[in-house]
């Protein structure tokens, strides 16, 4: 059984496949400071009488990255720490490379093999939408090169900072409001949050899509993913498809291209 790990600034997703098959996949609160005993324990609690085979894992937690290898380096079995340096069999067609994070990369590998191709079986590119601690709008070509994308804050941070910097302002359940004309300050903090968000998103869809069409000639699927897609994606006007789950997705596929090339990475 592969376990892959995706350890984002707020949550890390877990999840288990026996081949192509998603098996089981939990997400849970990252903990920036866990020790490698803490990730230790929370694995074996998650993954009980599991057998592990392999491990594929990525980190955007600079801080937690050295428990997390040396949780990795005692395990006894194949391991690809997707990073700088570890092929994904993904062309990063950007300025710097190395500045891309791991996630962005599986997730784009992902997308390209779930929805690079039309009906008819020529090639598209596409447009990931990942809905998380950050809003990221990220472009892959019809070769299933990173082409680039947008950065944005996400729901929760957005919510996050109006609560910390408006003193009349206070935190709300994030929720799709019944219209975007509030009657009162909860309502008002949903429509411009919930609906808000799915405007910014509609806008750098409809401007990153225009890009691809002048740059292949072929309009892009749009897809959602991420775990806060739900609260947003259905108030959205450009998103065709939504597989909440693409960077996992991703992590198995790099870690099959990586060890059929021959490769090992802690």
């Amino acid at each position: 059984m592969l376990l892959t790990v995706d350890v984002g600034n707020s949550q890390t997703v877990l999840a288990t496949f026996a081949g192509e098959r998603r098996v089981d996949c939990w997400r849970v609160t990252t903990s920036p400071r866990a020790t490698t005993d803490e990730l230790h324990m929370l694995w074996r609690g998650l993954l009980r009488d599991t057998e592990v085979t392999g491990v594929s894992a990525c980190s955007t937690v600079p801080a937690l990255l050295p428990a997390m290898r040396q949780l990795l380096d005692r395990l006894a079995v194949p391991v690809t720490l997707i990073g700088p340096g570890v092929r994904s069999g993904v062309p990063l067609h950007v300025d710097n490379p190395r500045e891309v994070g791991a996630d962005r990369v599986v997730t784009a590998l992902a997308a390209h093999e779930f929805f690079g191709t039309d009906s008819t079986g020529s090639a598209r590119p596409v447009v990931v939408v990942d809905f998380g601690t950050s809003t990221n709008v990220d472009a892959v070509g019809p070769a299933g090169q990173f082409l680039g994308g947008a950065l944005a804050p996400g729901v929760e941070v957005s919510l996050e900072a109006l609560a910390n910097r408006a003193a009349q302002l206070r935190s709300v359940e994030l929720t799709v409001p019944p219209q975007a004309i509030g009657k009162n300050t909860v309502a008002a903090l949903q429509s411009g949050l919930v609906l808000g968000f799915a405007g910014l998103v509609d806008g750098l869809v409809g401007r990153i899509a225009g890009e691809l069409v002048e740059q292949f000639g072929t309009a892009p699927l749009v897809v959602a993913t991420g775990g806060l897609h739900r609260l947003v994606v259905d108030s959205c006007r450009t998103i065709a498809e939504r597989e909440p789950d693409l960077t996992v997705h991703g992590l198995r596929l790099a870690f099959e291209r990586h060890q059929s090339s021959g490769g090992s990475h802690r």
